[in-house]
């Protein structure tokens, strides 16, 4: 279900926070939008999918975090399910620029309106993962503008920015990297 309250009482904002439901809340140049937690599969191959690439993300100089806040301005962030970024980015509030994002897809979620956000961040790559399907989308920044990348001869997605190959098979990801392979 879809509300908008053209106003939110503050004595509903400081439940939000003091029950901690307000920590993958965004603000959409100035608009809050109140995002529910994800479900069980959402999770589960966010962690599977950062425990595979994290060793390899150190050695790119990289670091990464689940569920930070991406932020342009203080009224103007975005919270990624996954955020993989220089160590200059680091903030207090979260990070202020990233090499790749990773957002799950839930239902009736807002993941494609976030790119032309992510794309004026700087964001170099953003990866779209269905976990339910085991299948990814890929965008990369061209002249500015995260636009999507078409899948190689066998359905493979390179990621540049991470140093990986993604591809589904038999209803599994696969991610290959040199030197090794795994599945999500």
């Amino acid at each position: 279900m879809r509300v908008l309250m053209l106003d939110a009482p503050q004595a509903l904002l400081d439940e939000r926070r003091r029950l901690g439901h307000d920590v993958r809340d965004e603000m959409w140049d100035g608009v809050l939008h109140m995002v529910p937690p994800p479900g069980g599969p959402h999770q589960q191959f966010g962690a599977d999918f950062l425990m595979l690439v994290g060793p390899r993300v150190r050695t790119r100089g990289l670091r990464a975090q689940y569920e930070t806040g991406l932020f342009r301005t203080a009224n103007d962030y975005r919270v990624p399910d996954l955020v993989f970024f220089r160590p200059e980015h680091f903030s207090d509030r979260g990070v202020e620029g990233a090499e790749l994002v990773l957002e799950i897809r839930s239902k009736d979620d807002e993941t494609y309106e976030k790119i032309g956000f992510y794309s004026g961040a700087g964001v170099r790559e953003m990866i779209v993962a269905h976990p339910h399907e085991r299948r990814v989308e890929l965008f990369r920044a061209v002249g500015g503008r995260l636009m999507p990348v078409q899948p190689g001869p066998d359905g493979e997605h390179v990621s540049e920015v991470l140093g990986i190959t993604l591809r589904t098979v038999d209803g599994e990801l696969e991610i290959t990297w040199d030197g090794g392979s795994a599945v999500v």
